[in-house]
């Protein structure tokens, strides 16, 4: 009888692209495994794990708000209807191991799966782990971790360093350059700038970006601007100016990546991952507006070993043209970028948790 898998975890793409990662390599190994994905309803979950092929069902559930809200006030009717729900699926698809990339769904699905005793595995992103991870941890059987040094959040003989999967087509895009000029039809001769505002989108980085095209492409760049779904409408229209192509969304990260010659990025776990092992000079701009200011936490361990540079937000007016100018003018600085952030690559990583998840059948 073939193996069966559940994996939960969605909201962002940072929860989602790992999902579907580490169900691709299970089922490269497992070929006659049944698979079923758990997300929350109304998340992008919904739409990009059918799309990679899979199967969804999706419980009622959504984060907590900082702010008094009636979405607050409605959170234990939700949890209580997808702690049930998860029950009912798990009894229904009995599966040989439970997943959890992180996200609100992940929780209940994994709380449940402990209870009925079913093998789980939480693979956390973040260099500073959500409130959902740390909650699940004490009953999880494995942990699997991208950064060192965790052990004050999760029980020390159950965490694995792996670090965070990736899209494999991402292994090696230097042999991509040119296919990657001909996709997004690029001038040769340029260098191009490539903005990644997460799969949501970043107003401020956004905002940044649109006030200084004139500088950039006066620096002899051409400019690829992933400015998330949220925001197209407002910035669409400069896809009319030269040089600039604006998109809510980019699929062929293999060949957006293998175009770029300098990125500006958000810190999210998964683009600090995927950038650690295409090795391009980044500079990254952390969102302040994440749960314990994680993707500042991100940058640091990459900058901390001179593999990036890094601007807080509230220094963007006072700093972003001074250093981007001046990484552009300094190759020997960029090179060095390049250098140490492949150091940091952990390209073996969805293997390495698909074979953690191995032991436990």
């Amino acid at each position: 009888m073939g193996k069966r898998f559940i994996i939960s975890g969605g909201g962002t793409g940072g929860h989602i692209y790992p999902a579907i990662a580490i169900a691709n390599e299970l089922k490269a190994q497992f070929p006659d495994a049944e698979f079923l994905f758990v997300g929350a309803k109304d998340k992008m979950e919904m739409q990009k794990v059918p799309q990679a092929g899979y199967e969804i069902q999706g419980l009622w559930i959504s984060g907590i708000h900082r702010k008094l809200t009636l979405q607050n006030a409605m959170f234990p009717v939700k949890l209580i209807s997808s702690l049930m729900k998860s029950y009912s699926i798990l009894r229904k698809f009995k599966p040989d191991v439970v997943i959890g990339t992180g996200g609100f769904a992940s929780g209940a699905v994994l709380k449940v799966a402990a209870m009925l005793n079913i093998p789980t595995v939480i693979q956390e992103q973040n260099s500073f782990p959500g409130i959902t991870n740390k909650l699940l941890a004490k009953k999880a059987n494995v942990i699997c971790v991208a950064y060192e040094n965790l052990e004050r959040f999760f029980p020390k003989n159950k965490i694995r360093f792996t670090g965070n999967p990736v899209r494999q087509d991402l292994i090696d895009v230097t042999s991509k350059k040119s296919e990657a000029i001909s996709h997004f039809k690029l001038d040769a001769n340029k260098k191009t700038l490539l903005i990644l505002g997460g799969s949501l989108g970043a107003r401020r980085l956004n905002q940044l970006i649109e006030k200084n095209l004139d500088f950039i492409t006066g620096l002899g760049f051409q400019i690829i601007w992933q400015c998330g779904k949220h925001y197209l409408i407002d910035y669409s229209k400069y896809n009319e100016k030269e040089n600039v192509q604006v998109t809510a969304f980019i699929d062929r990260m293999d060949l957006v990546y293998a175009a770029a010659d300098i990125v500006i990025s958000r810190s999210g776990a998964s683009s600090v991952s995927e950038l650690c092992i295409v090795g391009k000079p980044t500079i990254f701009i952390p969102s302040p507006n994440v749960s314990e200011d994680h993707q500042t936490k991100n940058a640091k361990a990459i900058v901390d070993k001179g593999g990036a540079v890094l601007i807080k937000e509230s220094d963007l007016e006072s700093e972003f043209n001074l250093v981007f100018e001046a990484l552009v003018k300094d190759q020997g600085k960029q090179e060095s970028l390049i250098e140490n952030i492949k150091k940091l690559a952990l390209p073996n990583a969805t293997k390495d948790i698909v074979e953690e998840i191995k032991k436990l059948i």
